[in-house]
């Protein structure tokens, strides 16, 4: 009986004071809950998902031309995924 004690023990802990097991989103749900938004701003053309210097996942959003009232809106990281800028120039469909 004193087994099933710990065990019933051990299980509510477990469910009741999970500790680091919350869940952070994903750099895809990260996306997309915030691509339209950024694809909304004067010159946005892009917003895709890559690495930074370091190789950790990052957000890309791809702007036509240097504009500084666009990069003013965009914020340095999203949920804790940082935010890249990258000039691309204006893009057409082929």
């Amino acid at each position: 009986m004193k087994r099933w004690s710990w065990i019933l023990l051990f299980l509510l802990c477990a469910f009741f004071f999970p500790g680091d097991k919350i869940m952070t989103p994903s750099i895809q749900e990260v996306k997309k809950k915030h691509e339209a938004r950024l694809m909304s701003l004067p010159g946005v053309v892009s917003v895709g998902i890559g690495r930074d210097p370091q190789g950790n996942p990052a957000m890309i959003v791809g702007l036509d031309s240097p504009r500084p009232e666009t990069l003013a809106r965009i914020p340095p990281q999203l949920d804790g995924y940082p935010l890249l800028i990258q000039i691309l120039g204006s893009l057409k469909a082929q």
